[in-house]
């Protein structure tokens, strides 16, 4: 049965809440990688937090004797995993390397729009022509000012995170469909289960490239970050949100992320935040409230 709603009812309201945890946590990502970096190579950092978040997935899924998943949801956690847990780590942590991790969040800041049209492949979700409208002028924002604060020019490190942003698109869609069978916590503990036996390698090769010793406390806190809280428990909260709420309308909370990512950034890293990429984020932010305002047909 479908439903057309102008106002969000309270299991949307519901998810979105629990959307807005998950981002609150996200939003720290790209700060704490770009610490972590500094000295550990950012495949490790990219890749090897989905280890140590496997080893925490492992143990509450022998604590709480979960069933395994069958064929099916097999699938589409590989698929998920190959998005959310592989793609989007690494290449986001390759361009932590070179930009500012304020101007990566704003970048990132395409994943709504991206996730929304994954829900609508995956999920059969109809968003209506006024939901596309603010959340194509919410895009177009976000590309002009990576392209305005890149000095007239995408660099290559742009490249990476729009990689990323499909990746992590298709990732959370894939996941978001295991999620109304299996829960969000369990769906996101099997999907590190099923990706650790491929990242073992990799990460053992990263390990070699990178300098242990000259590695300082807040780089290894910058990483248990990401590991636990970025790459674990944020996704406990965002998967239930995307399932309670729909995923292109609670996609959109996380344009929230660029503001939350700038002022991390700016108390943490003393990075500068610009007029500009206050107005910009500002701006941004009025189009997803626009949006989130406009009819969303759900299967």
């Amino acid at each position: 049965m479908e439903f057309l709603s102008h106002a969000p009812r309270p299991a949307e309201r519901g998810g979105m809440l629990l959307g807005f945890v998950g981002v609150l946590l996200f939003s720290l990502t790209l700060p704490a990688t770009r610490v972590a970096v500094a000295h550990l190579d950012p495949l490790f950092v990219g890749l090897g937090r989905s280890l140590v978040a496997a080893v925490f997935a492992a143990t509450f899924l022998l604590a709480i004797r979960a069933p395994w998943p069958n064929r099916k949801q097999i699938r589409h956690l590989a698929l998920s995993s190959a998005g959310v847990i592989v793609g989007f780590p690494a290449l986001t942590s390759l361009a932590m390397r070179d930009v500012p991790s304020a101007h990566g969040a704003i970048v990132v800041g395409l994943l709504p729009l991206v996730t929304a049209l994954m829900g609508a492949w995956l999920h059969h979700e109809r968003p209506s022509i006024g939901f596309w409208i603010a959340a194509a002028v919410g895009s177009t924002l976000v590309v002009s000012f990576a392209i305005f604060n890149g000095g007239g020019s995408l660099h290559m490190a742009d490249l990476a995170l729009l990689g990323a942003v499909i990746l992590g698109a298709f990732g959370y869609a894939q996941g978001a469909l295991v999620t109304r069978e299996l829960g969000g916590r369990e769906t996101i503990s099997w999907s590190l289960i099923i990706s650790a036996p491929f990242l073992v390698v990799p990460v053992v090769l990263a390990a070699q490239r990178s300098d242990f010793a000259a590695a300082t406390t807040v780089e290894w806190a910058g990483f248990a970050y990401v590991a636990i809280l970025s790459q674990y428990i944020g996704f406990f909260a965002w998967y239930k949100g995307l399932d309670l709420g729909g995923v292109a309308r609670v996609s959109q909370v996380q344009l929230l992320q660029v503001f939350l990512t700038m002022l991390f950034a700016a108390l943490l890293l003393d990075e500068k935040v610009t007029p500009t990429m206050i107005a910009f984020a500002v701006a941004v932010v009025v189009t997803v409230a626009i949006g989130r305002r406009m009819p969303v047909r759900r299967a």
